[in-house]
């Protein structure tokens, strides 16, 4: 009973930390990233749908992203979509695919940037630990209710930790990975 609680809060955690590898790699750094765009929502025929299920997405060069449309009706509307993003992207147009290029970051961006990523590491901690407190409880709740004894519980609070400590190292690296990338120049 005690390994699958134990291995449900751990498959969380993992959920966690990939939801933060997603949302960080959303943030713009100097160098292109298909992730960066393909969230964005465009109004195609009436509904709004993300660019990556409209669009091929790809980076040909550091500073490049070109997105080639399936559907040449929605040129406009996905070039709009991105002007009215809060990522201060202009793309440019040929009439078969879309560029655009993605200008390095002032050093004051960067640090703005910087303070996000933070945040965004300091929130999934907390889903982390709240996923930990979550357990402890069901844990506690099972020793008083006498299906686990004293000695499974201490030893289930002790693995409990020890997968938070992991879940919550690997945060902190993601994060201090993407602030390494944000300081390149």
């Amino acid at each position: 009973m005690t390994i699958d609680l134990l291995h449900s809060t751990e498959e969380k955690m993992h959920t966690a930390v990939s939801i933060l590898k997603k949302e960080l790699a959303s943030i713009r750094t100097g160098h292109a990233n298909p992730a960066l765009v393909e969230h964005i929502k465009v109004d195609y025929n009436g509904l709004l749908m993300p660019l990556n299920q409209l669009a091929a997405i790809s980076a040909p060069a550091a500073s490049l992203l070109v997105i080639q449309p399936w559907d040449k009706s929605s040129f406009s509307s996905i070039e709009k979509a991105i002007q009215k993003s809060d990522l201060g992207l202009n793309p440019t147009s040929d009439g078969s695919i879309i560029r655009i290029n993605i200008p390095p970051l002032s050093e004051e961006r960067r640090q703005e940037l910087a303070k996000v990523v933070h945040g965004r590491v300091e929130k999934e901690k907390v889903v982390i630990r709240n996923l930990r407190r979550e357990t402890m409880d069901e844990l506690r709740r099972q020793e008083k209710d006498k299906t686990i004894s004293q000695d499974e519980l201490k030893r289930a609070l002790d693995q409990l930790q020890k997968i938070t400590d992991v879940f919550t190292a690997t945060a902190d690296q993601v994060g201090r990975d993407k602030q390494a990338e944000l300081r390149e120049v």
